[in-house]
This record gives C-alpha cells, sequence and structure tokens, in this order.
C-alpha cells in the first residue's frame, strides 16, 4: 500500500510542476499508481523487469487515453507524469556508477536493463496511441458514410 501511495504522490508532484489543471491531478496520480501497480504484479509474477515495464507503459497508456477522451483532455496530460514510477533511474544511476568504478561488464548488464526498460515505455506507448488513433479514425470513417 505503501508503494503504491508513493507511486501516486510520484505522478501527482510532476503533474503539478508540468501545471496540469488542478481538475486532471488526481487522474495523473491515479494512473501513475495504476501503472506502479501492474508494474509490481508483473514483475513478481514473472521476474522480468522489461516485460514488467512494458506492461505498465501499455496500462498507463489506455488509462490516460480514455481518461484523455472523457476529460477532453491531451493525453500526455495523463500519462507523461504518469510514467514518472516506472522511469528507470535506478538501473541507470548504477550503469554510470559501474562506468566510474571500472567494472565495466556490469555496467554493460544495467545499460541493457536501462535501454530495454526504456524502450518497452517507448514501444508501449507508440502500440496504445497507435491503436486508439486507428478506432478513431475508423469511428470518424463511419460516421462520414
Amino acid at each position: 500500500m505503501k508503494e503504491i501511495l508513493l507511486a501516486f504522490i510520484g505522478s501527482y508532484c510532476p503533474a503539478i510542476l508540468f501545471n496540469i489543471e488542478r481538475k486532471n491531478l488526481f487522474w495523473a496520480g491515479l494512473c501513475g499508481a495504476s501503472g506502479w501497480m501492474s508494474y509490481k504484479t508483473i514483475l513478481t509474477s514473472t521476474n522480468s523487469g522489461i516485460f514488467a515495464v512494458f506492461i505498465a507503459a501499455i496500462v498507463v497508456s489506455i488509462m490516460s487515453e480514455v481518461m484523455a477522451k472523457i476529460l477532453k483532455t491531451p493525453s500526455t496530460v495523463f500519462y507523461i507524469p504518469s510514467l514518472y514510477p516506472i522511469v528507470p533511474g535506478i538501473p541507470a544511476y548504477y550503469t554510470v556508477l559501474y562506468i566510474i568504478d571500472k567494472k565495466i561488464n556490469e555496467a554493460a548488464l544495467k545499460g541493457l536493463e536501462t535501454l530495454g526498460s526504456a524502450g518497452a515505455i517507448a514501444f508501449g506507448i507508440l502500440l496504445v496511441s497507435t491503436v486508439f488513433r486507428f478506432i478513431n479514425t475508423q469511428n470518424l470513417n463511419n460516421k462520414g458514410h
């Protein structure tokens, strides 16, 4: 429960810094907490950090797209602050630390983990965004006929 609350705060506070409208702050925090819950659930069941980040990015993106539609706000308002809890900051830190300590093998492993997680976030957002854009295009085409 503590981690979920911290994930909520970890998404809510960047939303404040990005000057997001007050009515959307709670939803950005909720989206981040949901992403963290899905991350922890998948990480526990599969023990694959990159896959867990990918699924969490998909969850955050779907929630962001749905909330954007309901609240008539761009989806970036929700998914940018909501991704903060799952950004691979600690592996990036250890990558640099291992480089400084001249532990090249460990640095390479952590660097690949960092790049894999960052790529998983990007791919998750891209996948959901493309699907929602396709659905919206199909809905517009069907209304025209």
